[in-house]
């Protein structure tokens, strides 16, 4: 198993929580998602998966999820 804990901006709301946490859920390997809001702050999000996802996964599902930005790699 891998935890990766990440800080991204951009979240504001509960809408915001769900759509970040549904897409990164899509990952392959992904098991749990928790997020920490931090509204007009940086939030942190920790991601618990099968293995450790690439910034290039993580950062695809931000974009996927609306205008959401990882700040420093996993």
């Amino acid at each position: 198993m891998s935890t990766q804990t990440l800080s991204v901006t951009g979240m504001t709301c509960q809408h915001c929580v769900a759509a970040v946490s549904e897409e990164l859920r899509a990952l392959d390997g992904v098991t749990g998602v928790a997020v920490e809001l931090e509204p007009e702050g940086t939030s942190t999000v920790t991601v618990t998966a099968e293995r450790p996802l690439t910034d290039e996964e993580l950062t695809a599902a931000l974009d996927e999820a609306g205008e959401y930005r990882l700040l420093d790699a996993p």
